[in-house]
């Protein structure tokens, strides 16, 4: 926990849920994910990423560590004594208030229409569909930015640089969201990374032809193909995985750009 940033040790128990762990592993036990399983005890926070209060005002009590995402969240209680975990925006301090509404402040931590929200301003916990929850720009750091404004719908400018339009309707969060120095964060040990469920990663190279594509040869061989696969013979490492026929490339204005690699 961060001295100074978190404000309590303890989280709230009527918002906390056990969730059963997967390790990797399908309905029939099956691996399908290689190099999970185990890491450390934790209960997951439940999060609200709509809009269940709307125009009432609600109160930050805390600012919390959640060992299940790298960004913090806020405990919000309301005037029916109603509580809530939030995803905590950066800047905001525990005893400011907040409210979701239609149209409101333009400040951090409040939560309102697209339509409503000035060009340039930079947002997070974006909806998709009108009333379907936040789905975009969550992670630590993250934030979106209102490009303009264009009949029903808004034109978005996101974190990979991908310019999407999306319906005027639907909700977001002004501001960033909270604990964007997590990128600088490394993985001290190897304990460190079994903490997180993390397996031990094994380089396909350094296996039989039987059990990889990759494997075989004498001393550190390459891997004798013109591109890299998976185990179950599939391309890998920068091969497009989205559908040419999904629904919504229609509201996709330009792609993300492609990040150059360093020599």
């Amino acid at each position: 926990m961060k001295k100074g940033v978190t404000t309590k040790n303890k989280p709230e128990k009527s918002l906390l849920v056990h969730l059963k762990k997967t390790a990797g592993r399908n309905n029939t036990g099956r691996i399908t994910i290689r190099h999970r399983g185990g890491g450390s005890r934790k209960l997951y926070r439940q999060i609200s990423f709509g809009q269940d209060y709307l125009g009432e005002t609600a109160t930050v009590q805390t600012i919390e560590y959640d060992p299940n995402r790298n960004a913090h969240i806020m405990l919000v209680g309301y005037a029916s004594g109603a509580k809530q975990y939030i995803i905590a925006p950066h800047s905001v301090k525990v005893g400011d208030e907040i409210v979701c509404a239609e149209k409101a402040e333009i400040k951090a931590g409040n939560r309102m229409q697209l339509k409503n929200i000035p060009a340039g301003e930079m947002i997070h916990n974006v909806e998709l569909q009108p009333g379907g929850g936040a789905k975009l720009v969550r992670s630590a750091g993250a934030s979106a930015r209102i490009d303009a404004h264009d009949g029903k719908y808004t034109q978005l400018v996101f974190p990979s640089s991908e310019v999407r339009r999306i319906l005027s309707e639907c909700f977001a969060t002004i501001g960033t969201v909270s604990n964007p120095e997590f990128m600088y964060g490394r993985v001290k040990n190897a304990g460190h990374a079994r903490l997180k469920g993390k397996r031990p990663h094994v380089r396909g190279s350094a296996m039989n032809p039987v059990d990889h594509p990759h494997g075989g040869g004498e001393g550190r061989s390459p891997i004798g193909m013109k591109y890299p696969k998976t185990p179950w013979g599939k391309p890998a490492l920068g091969v497009k995985t989205r559908s040419k026929k999904k629904w919504t490339n229609v509201f996709i204005v330009s792609r993300r750009k492609k990040k150059k690699r360093k020599k």
